[in-house]
């Protein structure tokens, strides 16, 4: 009975990283099939609320959220979170077949990066502690450097919606992926606490008040940031390709809820010397990648000679 039990806690890791993956194809399919539907949407002269390729996309959304609920409750959340990559390398695919947006060799270049560095992040990340019991998580979300960090992220996030997005939105991607991006710092923790809070909820022996207030109050706050994402994720397709978006969302989403979920379970205290440097250059190598993916939207890169230089006197 005990060799059971002991097989199910070693599965339970693996399929969460199973459901994970799955989650990543389905959400690289999202944003790709959203824009497909603006841009139809656009040509008819319609909303794209009525668009049928929209709501295709906006379903894959819905199941690949859900995929990462499951997979956070299964698996630490520094190892679901970079897996996110291999949806931005299908999102690349279906956008080069779908979208017809083809990447330069500087966006390819940006795609190998982000991802390179994302796997250096996973090999040397942190091992998350476990937490197996709600009182531990309450102690841990009232921790005060967690608490000093989300009251940052509500400030920025204030800023950027209320000021920097009606003024510099459409212009700049940065600013819609900074919002969804720091709104995974609530997401991660929500996800994970659910698990927690239903378990004391629905499936305890005595029923808790303060289980009940605690599962209301993160499957609130879980729903009003997905929500929002859903919204300005909508708003930047608008705007702008959605294989960029997607790459440099997956970059900026997945720091803001490795640092998170870094605070919240405190896993940096176990990093060597050696993991330091490692993070850190994963960290690098994934800035480079954003740094070449953004410039590959306005720069032109060829093999052939377009011209001669004119002699100067």
């Amino acid at each position: 009975m005990f060799l059971d039990l002991d097989a199910s806690n070693a599965s339970k890791p693996t399929l969460g990283i199973a459901v994970a993956v799955i989650s990543s194809f389905i959400n690289g399919s999202t944003f790709v099939l959203q824009r497909k539907g603006i841009l139809l949407s656009r040509e008819r002269g319609v909303s794209y609320l009525k668009d049928v390729v929209w709501w295709s996309g906006t379903l894959s959304m819905v199941v690949g959220q859900i995929g990462n609920f499951l997979a956070y409750n299964a698996a630490p959340a520094v190892i679901v979170t970079p897996l996110g990559a291999l949806g931005v390398l299908f999102g690349a695919v279906l956008s080069s077949w779908i979208l017809e947006e083809h990447l330069n060799i500087l966006g390819k270049l940006g795609c190998l990066l982000c991802c390179s560095g994302s796997v250096v992040l996973v090999l040397h990340a942190p091992v998350s502690e476990c937490v197996t019991s709600r009182p531990e998580l309450e102690e841990r979300l009232t921790d005060p450097v967690f608490v000093s960090y989300m009251l940052v992220v509500v400030l920025m996030l204030v800023v950027l919606i209320g000021w920097m997005a009606p003024a510099y939105g459409t212009s700049n991607i940065m600013v819609y992926v900074s919002i969804c991006s720091l709104l995974g710092s609530f997401t991660v923790p929500s996800s994970k606490g659910l698990g927690l809070a239903a378990h004391d909820v629905f499936g305890g022996e005595a029923w808790s008040g303060r289980a009940l207030a605690l599962f209301l109050v993160l499957l609130g706050t879980l729903g009003a940031s997905v929500l929002v994402q859903f919204i300005f994720i909508n708003k930047a397709l608008e705007s702008f390709r959605s294989d960029v978006f997607e790459a440099v969302y997956y970059v900026t989403f997945t720091s803001a809820a490795m640092l998170a979920s870094a605070l919240l379970f405190k896993e940096w205290t176990a990093l060597t010397v050696a993991d330091c440097l490692a993070v850190l250059c994963g960290f690098t190598t994934v800035c480079a990648g954003v740094i070449l993916l953004r410039l590959s939207q306005e720069a032109s890169l060829s093999w052939k000679v377009t011209g001669t230089r004119k002699k100067t006197e």
